[in-house]
């Protein structure tokens, strides 16, 4: 696989990972330049109907997620007989890696991680789609600092909670004691799991362990998760908290998806995080030696120790300098309280400046606001959601491939953006693919017609080759949209990022008519057709043993792989030997040459056959004889 361009595009450089399902390379997408990886479902699984749909949807349910912490799907198609998603490409490392390495992790660690995979996981969950595979071979830590959710090979819609046989395939340690008894998951199954990866993060190790995957889906049943601090004395209680809440198996005693735990999260980090950072600046600031300086420097700021008797002693009557002495200290008390006031005066100024500028920016008309992420929600709740927030809404319109028509496509400032109150913020409603006009597709290379498609902006879909004797080998011989059937061939009205459907002409079936039907079959299994004697019929013109013809041994279209019959000659039909003994020369003659026969007879006769008659045959009247074969005519003594 490793240097093969996969339709037409990607350059495949080298093997990333391998999965249950697929494995992943990195490959270089020619057309935009760029590194992507591009992950390949296993031959032995493409041919399942079942996994290859999974495998699409997938795609689908990634695609339908813009968030910063999910994994972007750029791409989906298939390439012969390979099925092949394309995603971005994140170089660093697995969270499973991560704790490889270190064994478990801080609480800040664990938080900051969890916050990430939290809020992917609410993006998911509000687009009603359930992961069904949290651990933490899935959460990617990119050496940028990004960190992103992926695979959704398990994800499926939350109305279709029913796993119908495949509850097991999520990995054991992380099942839901739901999807273990009943084969049934919802949003709080993924919050399950990641209570699950949030102790193994903690603690270094999952909390149930056997030899065999029933006994941990024994536990999982049946057994109620401890408290992480319980292994990791460290863990802070508010942690142990969130990871019982979790993991209750009872689905009703959990957070009900994921945003309601993200904000619990929060609201944990709160209680965790400044506590952990007074403690440090008590020990940096050092409160009681700032109070020492501030005593000395006040000792510094008076100019002279403390006052004695002998300092305010009244000096003699006569003294000169006792009136200025007096006007002095009198003076320098009353500057001393008015300038006390001034600065009580603008301390009073400033807190009411410093208030009124909290309230205007805070809560007051000069505030500003988050816009929220509103993807996938409907107008009217969108604008709900805006107004509650001091918000004005506005609707526009934009053409999507991922959401469907009628709902939010992307907001105007975009989601996170921060925006002072009473803002106006633009709705655009999707409008569903934008329409596109396909160009005439029949009579192309199979390439050319994919190139044309995708320059249309639509998308390359299947390619069924089929033998055709009309249209040359590697040839379109038709094209339809996926989405209705209709036929494209000559080209048509579609919309944007929709399949589109190739057949391509294998050439004609090779014609083997007079062959042998052993050289017929190794003729037709060059073209990869299996053939096999069918029907055994008579033939004036094709040797006995010989073919002569090849059908079809089932309706429709003729594949690589498919069965031909062969129809084989017996021969000439034998035709039964008629009396013509008695007839004139002439008359019998014609009889016996219409039915196909040759004559041996004495040449002389031909001169007296106007009156000669047919005396006997050879073989005899009544006798079945091949078509061809010869007969021996006797005429009459004309003269007795």
């Amino acid at each position: 696989m490793i240097g093969r361009l996969i339709d037409g595009r990607y350059q495949v450089r080298s093997r990333i990972a391998r999965g249950g399902m697929a494995t992943v390379y990195l490959a270089t997408d020619l057309r935009l330049e760029r590194r992507v990886a591009i992950k390949i479902m296993h031959g032995h699984l493409a041919d399942d109907n079942a996994f290859r749909s999974r495998f699409i949807q997938e795609a689908r349910s990634a695609a339908r997620l813009a968030h910063p912490n999910v994994v972007n799907v750029f791409d989906q198609g298939q390439d012969a007989d390979i099925a092949y998603l394309v995603m971005e490409h994140l170089p660093g490392i697995t969270l499973r890696d991560l704790l490889k390495d270190y064994g478990r992790l801080t609480p800040e660690q664990t938080m900051d991680i969890l916050e990430a995979v939290l809020s992917g996981l609410a993006a998911a969950h509000k687009a009603g789609i359930v992961h069904r595979d949290v651990k933490p071979e899935n959460v990617l830590l990119a050496d940028d600092g990004r960190i992103k959710i992926g695979d959704f090979g398990l994800a499926r819609a939350v109305n279709n909670n029913t796993a119908t046989g495949q509850a097991l395939l999520g990995t054991v340690a992380y099942l839901s004691p739901e999807l273990v008894t009943r084969g049934v998951a919802d949003a709080r199954s993924d919050i399950y799991a990641l209570g699950i990866m949030t102790y193994e993060m903690l603690t270094g190790e999952q909390p149930y362990v056997g030899e065999a995957p029933m006994q941990v889906a024994y536990q999982h049943a049946n057994d109620t998760v401890p408290m992480p601090s319980l292994v990791a004395p460290g863990v802070p209680s508010e942690l142990d908290e969130l990871v019982l809440w979790a993991t209750a198996r009872d689905p009703e005693e959990r957070p009900r998806d994921a945003r309601v735990m993200l904000d619990q999260l929060l609201d944990v980090e709160k209680l965790v995080r400044p506590r952990e950072d007074t403690a440090m600046q008590a020990t940096m600031v050092l409160p009681r030696g700032v109070a020492a300086a501030s005593a000395d420097a006040e000792t510094q700021i008076l100019g002279r120790g403390p006052l004695t008797a002998a300092a305010i002693a009244v000096p003699p009557a006569d003294d000169e300098d006792e009136p200025d002495n007096t006007a002095r200290l009198a003076g320098t008390a009353t500057k001393r309280r008015r300038r006390g006031y001034w600065w009580f005066a603008l301390i009073v100024f400033l807190a009411a400046v410093a208030g009124g500028a909290g309230w205007y920016f805070g809560v007051g008309p000069g505030s500003e606001i988050q816009v929220p992420s509103l993807v996938s929600a409907t107008p009217e709740d969108a604008a709900a959601q805006l107004e509650e927030l001091g918000l004005v809404a506005a609707q526009g319109t934009e053409y999507s491939t991922d959401i469907a028509a009628g709902l939010i496509v992307s907001t105007d400032p975009g989601d996170g953006s921060r925006v002072p109150k009473g803002s106006t913020v633009t709705l655009n409603v999707s409008q569903g693919p934008a329409p596109i006009t396909l160009p005439v597709l029949a009579g192309l290379s199979a390439d050319a017609a994919s190139l044309a498609i995708a320059e249309a902006k639509a998308v390359p879909g299947t390619i069924d080759e089929v033998f055709n004797g009309d249209v040359d080998e590697g040839l379109v011989i038709s094209a339809s949209r996926e989405s209705d059937g209709g036929d494209v061939s000559q080209g048509g009205d579609y919309f944007e990022g929709l399949n589109v459907n190739l057949t391509v002409s294998l050439g004609g079936i090779p014609d083997v008519t007079g062959e042998s039907v052993d050289d017929a079959i190794s003729i037709l299994e060059d073209k990869n057709l299996i053939a096999t004697s069918g029907e055994e019929t008579y033939s004036d013109t094709i040797a006995e043993g010989d073919v002569i013809s090849v059908a079809a041994a089932e309706e429709g279209p003729i594949r690589a792989g498919s069965t031909l019959l062969l129809t084989v000659s017996r021969g000439p039909e034998p035709v039964e030997i008629p009396n013509v003994v008695g007839m004139s020369w002439s008359e019998g003659k014609q009889v016996l040459t219409d039915l196909g026969f040759k004559l041996n007879y004495n040449l002389a006769a031909d001169a007296i056959a106007a009156i000669i008659s047919i005396k006997s045959t050879d073989p005899a009247a009544g006798t079945l004889a091949a078509k061809g074969s010869s007969i021996t005519l006797t005429p009459t003594n004309p003269f007795g």
